[in-house]
């Protein structure tokens, strides 16, 4: 049954706040979090190597350990503007040397510097053969032809070594390391124009509903805007798999089934890896995603958490060959929230992320608040990390996307524990890691 301000019926409304009056059902029956969570993480195996070029590989995870084929820097160069010198010829500074030759940086070609000269050197640019320092311009008159030094260096100052940062040989990046800016940068360095990463699974994304309008256009009486699509398509993207969306289908089994095969096999050249629903899933009269996959290998189950309780997974069976499905709940909060529980963690994993969960910490809860027995609930939350607090935003209700929006964690109530007191220890999981 459609869902007043999601797509489908949830089944996980909380305390009166849902228009369906069926009992959802003994939570000892249910299926643990845990259970549910094996069950999506064995659909997908690791992700397979890929290479692509340095441009497009922010943000990928590396497959290979990359090493460097040379040092880094490759060569002895000034760390400094100013004059590269023979030490000891300025053991008596101030003194006052010949200006033989010019080193811009990239220059190519530099001379050696004979005893008694000084050669004018740019930052970056190789130290000429003969020289171990570089006087910084500072300390002297800038001459061009002969200068005066007005004091003295040591051996090596002001000089980067050859080898100093990087060796040959050395791996400078292993696999399963998140490509940044800095490793990006680095790989750069040592020559790497293309990268062997990870492959992003491919996911195709689906809601239904009859009751569905695109963003945009006018609404109906009786309709609404469909939002699961874009929020659960912008969430695969954020975990690092590449979402694509396929617009809604109505509430008809036999058109899901065919809009689905068809848009399997046209991607035959580039396969889906998973199919990720939202909506029809749980025991309304036009639950067209459970009736479109029961019995074709796709089990659905009440899961013991609150939001999100009806829930599927397994592998859709179609003339393109086997795909793997998680179906998720139809309201908006209880789908991107068994996104968080289910999905982003599994397609990180698979990318061989360094870490796919989101970072948790435990921080006390503000206000007295209650939670179902037997179901592990997961609210929305604003944590305040300097008092170590963490506030419930709006409250539980499943259709509630505005308080999901403006929430920067979910904080996680246990199935065994039906009230937690003000200043009480809970863990929260930081959306924005």
């Amino acid at each position: 049954m459609p869902a007043v301000t999601g797509h489908g019926h949830d089944g996980a409304q909380d305390h009166g706040q849902g228009h369906h009056g069926h009992d959802h059902g003994d939570p000892s029956a249910m299926r643990p979090v845990a259970e549910h969570a094996a069950a999506v993480a064995a659909l997908l195996a690791p992700m397979p190597a890929e290479t692509v070029p340095l441009a497009a590989a922010r943000g990928r995870v590396l497959a290979d350990d990359l090493v460097s084929p040379h040092a880094l820097p490759p060569f002895a160069n000034s760390a400094m503007d100013g004059y590269a010198v023979r030490s000891a010829d300025l053991a008596g500074a101030p003194a006052e040397l010949p200006v033989a030759a010019d080193i811009p940086a990239g220059r190519t070609d530099g001379p050696p510097l004979a005893p008694g000269t000084a050669h004018r050197i740019m930052t970056g640019a190789a130290m000429p053969d003969g020289a171990d320092a570089v006087v910084q311009v500072e300390w002297t008159d800038a001459g061009t032809e002969q200068v005066r030094v007005d004091r003295a260096v040591g051996a090596g100052q002001n000089v980067r070594g050859a080898g100093e940062d990087v060796t040959p040989g050395q791996v400078v990046l292993t696999a399963g390391t998140l490509l940044g800016p800095a490793q990006i940068g680095l790989a750069a360095a040592v020559g790497a124009g293309t990268l062997a990463v990870r492959r992003r699974p491919r996911v195709l994304v689906l809601s239904t509903g009859s009751e569905l309008v695109a963003p945009g256009e006018p609404l109906r009486h009786g309709q609404i805007h469909e939002s699961n699509g874009p929020m659960l398509t912008a969430a695969v993207d954020d975990a690092g798999a590449r979402g694509e969306l396929l617009r809604f289908v109505p509430d008809d089994v036999e058109q899901f089934t065919r809009t689905l095969d068809e848009a399997l096999a046209a991607r035959s050249d580039d396969p889906v890896d998973l199919v990720l629903t939202s909506g029809g899933v749980s025991a309304g009269a036009y639950e067209v995603v459970k009736d479109a996959f029961s019995g074709r290998g796709v089990t659905f189950s009440k899961v013991a958490m609150q939001p999100g309780m009806p829930q599927g997974v397994g592998h859709h069976r179609g003339p393109a060959g086997d795909v793997a499905v998680v179906t998720l709940p139809g309201n908006p909060v209880s789908s991107l929230v068994s996104f968080e529980v289910f999905v982003r963690p599994v397609l990180r994993r698979v990318l061989g992320h360094p870490q796919p969960e989101r970072p948790r910490v435990r921080a006390r809860v503000a206000e007295a608040l209650t939670s179902p027995a037997g179901r592990r609930q997961f609210r929305r939350g604003r944590i305040d990390a300097v008092a170590g607090t963490v506030a419930p935003v709006g409250a539980a209700g499943s259709h509630l996307l505005a308080a999901l929006a403006h929430a920067d964690c979910l904080f996680v109530v246990d199935e065994d524990v039906t009230r937690v007191e003000a200043g009480e220890s809970v863990e929260v999981w930081l959306l924005d890691g």
